[in-house]
């Protein structure tokens, strides 16, 4: 009778030590599964791009692998501010950040344009801000630093390579010229977009978000 007691006293203690170590491993699987009190698994979709999954280049999205970035937005006239522009109108950017050699080598490409283009611009603004411009990505307006390259007619690709000497400003929102690393910083946090104007909206036409998503 005493050892049939026993027995299944022991059996119980087994059961809730088995509990115990399962409580344990479960607390510690969860641990692992959060990041700073957030879940590891609930990432964004800027985040899961960001982890390698790059998009096609008609869409938004980046590609951070080691220290450099690919971005690659797709340009329209309904990102426009402070109003948004009806246009068919259209442009993709895609942008290779290599901070540690402190170089950006993009492609700009945009088509059916109402106007003439005038130029094209990275600046420094969040999404429904119109900020100051960063750098020149082309001009027809010989408004920019020595050696900026013209835009052609639409449909038109542009390329090229910025480097410090590229960054431009804005001083007044406190990038200073030459001040690569703050635009870098700019472009990883979704503060800095495209911009192509035209003859027809001086303000700018067609319009990307770099590193912003909507999906």
């Amino acid at each position: 009778m005493m050892g049939g007691r026993w027995h299944g006293l022991a059996a119980a203690m087994v059961a809730v030590l088995a509990a115990g170590v399962g409580t344990v491993r479960l607390a510690y699987e969860n641990a692992e599964r959060y990041d700073n009190g957030r879940l590891i698994g609930d990432r964004t979709a800027a985040e899961r791009l960001d982890e390698g999954r790059s998009g096609d280049t008609r869409f938004a999205g980046h590609d951070r692998r080691g220290g450099w970035n690919v971005f690659r937005e797709r340009l329209t006239g309904f990102a426009e501010d402070p109003l948004a522009v009806s246009t068919a109108g259209n442009g993709h950017f895609s942008a290779t950040v290599e901070r540690s050699a402190e170089e950006i080598t993009y492609q700009l490409s945009y088509a059916d344009l109402a106007g003439d283009v005038t130029q094209a611009h990275i600046h420094f603004g969040g999404p429904a801000q119109s900020g100051g411009i960063s750098v020149f990505l082309c001009t027809n307006l010989g408004n920019g630093p020595a050696g900026t390259q013209t835009c052609p007619a639409a449909p038109a690709t542009v390329t090229g390579t910025i480097r410090p000497v590229d960054v431009v400003g804005p001083v007044a929102q406190g990038i200073s010229a030459g001040e690569f690393a703050e635009l870098v910083t700019a472009i990883r946090a979704g503060t800095t977009y495209v911009n192509v104007h035209s003859s027809r909206h001086p303000g700018g036409e067609i319009r990307a978000q770099l590193g912003h998503h909507r999906h």
